[in-house]
């Protein structure tokens, strides 16, 4: 594509990613931002998701390795952590705190706005590619709309009063939820793509903590990361038993308060945020967050339906145009699929560029069919737990049956494969691919060794003959034992082992 302009609308994780893989193939990328970009890891007004925890998924971890180089390292000198979750968190599951022990993933733990920053500065880096800071985009230019040969040729935008136009062989929406290209589209004459939507009225609120020195934290504190699962108990309870609650670690010696819920109204002022904390039902969730120091006020955001954009499903759609991140597919933030999503529908693009000298009709089917295939990864995950609720609304509620029925099996499923995760070698790794998006739901769901591994140890648990303790009292601080190679003899792995891997 040498000779050839590229524009990217919006500067954020999916945008950044998607200008890291044009300009490798294009002379000229050209990013689009209506904000002004902080020089540092700091909040910006386009970007308000950013005051929550964001999980970059292993799989967008690699993704976002393989489009810039170094990416881990660099975030990791910044101030990010790579932690492995099974051994430096703290779960808080139905029968009470997991057992502490070696698990097969690991994560790099860090704020959303430092994420960004390090994205920033390696397309800084990038010869081909200019970021054009407060710059508003108002509208596309095309040709043919709605016909075999329609096309986007280019992209209006303001900057301050004056108005400008560049024209590009490709363009790159990357606006979020709030894009406006649908509209345009309609507009110039193509049918608005059918859209799939379900919102199980998720809510959450944050609050960012200073740590307090290592020196003065308790000493239960040998995690780092805090988890505490909604409860599952259906008689009379506090609705914060309700919440789903995380203690994250960022960089700084800081962390983020999280609660979150589904259909449960949630805290926005201070005072009642502290109250609801210390209402969570694992008290060490309270007392952690009383150790520490508040520096920021309350966030809540509301904005959490899944939404997925079926251009794929489009007779003639447009060409010289891709979607990525939340402007094709938004998620359910609870479920951190979106910064992955986002980097693997670029990835989707570094496979297809390279040899290309003109991005013709078979070229977009071609990305919108492998991109849906991505997509539904996620999806199927997201609709998974999220159908399973009575207020939901949408084009993808089931029937009540089938409500009920997700609503019964899911939480005794995933009790299920927790608790066999702690012996099976299998079963962990697999359900870990899953929440990493390395594996679909349906893959899971059709691996007889997996389910094997559930029903052997459920036969174990029934017999007693179950070898890695769990269900440690949640009133409790959570235990510290490290139960890697346990057995019921008390032996070390070299000697031997009942932790399986058959």
């Amino acid at each position: 594509m040498r000779g050839k302009t590229a524009v990217v609308l919006g500067g954020s994780v999916a945008g950044l990613c998607a200008a890291g893989v044009l300009a490798r193939h294009f002379d000229e990328v050209i990013v689009l931002e209506r904000d002004r970009l902080p020089p540092d890891a700091q909040h910006r007004r386009g970007v308000p998701q950013s005051k929550h925890p964001h999980f970059l998924l292993n799989s967008g971890r690699r993704a976002i390795g393989e489009i810039f180089p170094g990416f881990e390292e660099a975030l990791i000198a910044a101030g990010g952590m790579r932690l492995m979750p099974s051994m430096d968190a703290a779960y808080c599951e139905n029968d009470g705190w997991a057992p502490r022990k070696s698990g097969s993933m690991t994560m790099v733990y860090s704020s959303r706005v430092l994420i960004e920053r390090v994205l920033r500065d390696k397309v800084r880096e990038l010869p081909a590619v200019e970021i054009r800071e407060g710059v508003t985009v108002t509208g596309l230019r095309s040709s043919g709309g709605g016909t075999a040969r329609g096309r986007v040729e280019g992209v209006e935008y303001r900057t301050g009063d004056e108005s400008g136009y560049l024209a590009a062989e490709l363009v790159v929406d990357a606006l979020g939820r709030g894009s406006s290209v649908v509209g345009w589209l309609s507009a110039a004459g193509w049918p608005a793509p059918l859209e799939k939507t379900l919102d199980a009225k998720v809510t959450y609120t944050s609050r960012w903590y200073d740590l307090p020195p290592a020196d003065r934290r308790p000493e239960s504190w040998w995690w780092k990361h805090l988890v505490i699962t909604p409860t599952q108990d259906t008689g009379d309870h506090p609705e914060e038993h309700e919440f789903l609650s995380n203690f994250f670690p960022i960089e700084g010696d800081r962390a983020i308060v999280c609660m979150g819920s589904w259909g449960v109204r949630m805290p926005r002022e201070a005072d009642a945020f502290e109250a609801a904390v210390d209402r969570v039902r694992a008290p060490t969730f309270g007392q952690a967050a009383r150790a520490c120091t508040p520096t920021s006020e309350v966030h809540l955001t509301r904005a959490t339906g899944n939404r997925w954009r079926r251009f794929d499903l489009l007779d003639r759609p447009p060409l010289g145009l891709v979607c990525v991140g939340d402007s094709i597919c938004a998620f359910n933030p609870f479920y951190a699929q979106g910064m992955s999503s986002a980097a693997r529908s670029a990835l989707i693009l570094a496979e297809m560029l390279p040899g290309r000298d003109v991005l013709d009709p078979p070229f977009f089917r071609e990305f919108l069919a492998r991109q849906k295939k991505s997509l539904d990864v996620p999806w199927m995950l997201a609709m998974a737990r999220d159908q399973a609720y009575d207020f939901a609304t949408g084009s993808e509620v089931v029937a009540p049956w089938r409500r009920r029925l997700a609503a019964r099996l899911s939480w005794p499923i995933f009790n299920a494969i927790t608790a066999a995760s702690r012996e099976d070698a299998h079963v962990e790794r697999t359900f870990a691919q899953v929440f990493n998006l390395d594996l679909s739901l349906k893959e899971m769901a059709t691996d007889p060794r997996f389910w094997f591994g559930i029903v052997r140890y459920k036969v174990r648990q029934r017999l007693g003959r179950t070898v890695v303790p769990g269900g440690f009292d949640d009133q409790q601080d959570p235990p510290g034992t490290d139960f890697t190679g346990y057995t019921r003899a008390g032996r070390s792995p070299s000697a031997g082992t009942d932790l399986v891997d058959a």
